[in-house]
């Protein structure tokens, strides 16, 4: 499992810097653009992009920290730190819509004066850039949520230059500068939904929820159906880190030598992995259902 871990993170690593790369370059592109265009659009999607250029600064270094070996005090590592980046991700999102949703506000009051045919080159230019960035990024964002974090940062770089690049040649066409604002906010709503799901999908995952994908009464039944389990309680099923699952439970089985408790656990251990991917399992055999005045959990949760 390190071994797969630590090849989709090298990868994972490199399309952010790729990512990184266009951000940035981007951003001096339409820092340059808006102070010769004169358009208030380019120099604030500028600054979107430095915000999401420290975003995806922020996911290369939780995936660099996360490689970190366990040691006694972090005995599952550091792989959480994506989750928290990508917590962290979410947030800054909602931020940058306010932000967008304010310059939104203030341009249909005032809407500036600019130079659309310069702001149309530059926000081009952005477009297919980002548009590099996502499809770089597709594939891993479906898999991991740092990843998804930063692939919604790019997402939100190309609808920003989609809405200033429509902006752009409405204006042209037709003078009406409020156009620009008002495709802004509905960026910004766009945004925001998928920063509010990456919100939720980490703190779920911070709070140990079971996967969403995972059924507990189904991994249940699985167990159950394995020869030699009479009966299963205590089962807890969370989220490690992206695509990493861990699983423990108590196993009440007969009476019986060691050895052929182990071929159990062998085989239920195999149910585990092969159906639900989960690698990294805890059980406990017991001879009997434990006493639950003694264990503070039991009650508290499935069976």
């Amino acid at each position: 499992m390190k071994k797969i871990y630590s090849y989709q993170s090298n990868s994972n690593r490199r399309k952010l810097l790729f990512a990184l790369s266009i951000t940035l370059f981007v951003m001096i592109a339409e820092v340059v653009g808006g102070f010769i265009s004169n358009s208030l659009a380019l120099l604030g999607d500028a600054g979107h992009m430095l915000t999401d250029s420290f975003a995806l600064g922020l996911a290369i270094f939780a995936l660099t920290i996360a490689r970190i070996p366990p040691n006694s005090t972090k005995t599952f590592g550091y792989y959480r730190a994506e989750i928290l980046a990508a917590l962290f991700n979410g947030s800054l999102l909602i931020f940058i819509c306010g932000y967008i949703f304010y310059q939104a506000y203030t341009r249909i009051l005032n809407p500036p004066e600019i130079r659309s045919t310069i702001m149309l080159g530059v926000a081009t230019l952005g477009l297919f850039a980002n548009l590099a960035g996502i499809l770089i990024l597709r594939d891993s964002a479906s898999q991991n949520l740092n990843m998804r974090g930063a692939f919604l940062h790019m997402l939100s770089d190309t609808l920003s230059s989609l809405g200033v690049i429509i902006g752009a040649i409405l204006i042209g066409f037709t003078g009406l500068r409020v156009i620009d604002p008002l495709i802004s906010i509905i960026i910004g709503i766009l945004i925001l939904r998928g920063a509010i799901g990456l919100i939720f999908d980490s703190s779920t995952i911070l709070l140990e929820a079971t996967p969403k994908h995972i059924s507990l009464e189904d991994v249940s039944q699985g167990i159950k159906q394995v020869k030699g389990v009479e009966d299963l309680h205590h089962l807890h099923l969370w989220t490690i880190g992206s695509g990493m699952y861990a699983l423990s439970g108590h196993l009440v089985i007969n009476d019986q030598m060691v050895s052929e408790s182990a071929k159990i656990l062998e085989k239920v251990n195999e149910v585990l992995h092969s159906k639900f991917d989960i690698r990294h399992s805890t059980l406990q055999l017991e001879c009997e259902t434990c006493d639950g005045g003694i264990c503070p959990l039991a009650g508290m949760h499935p069976s």
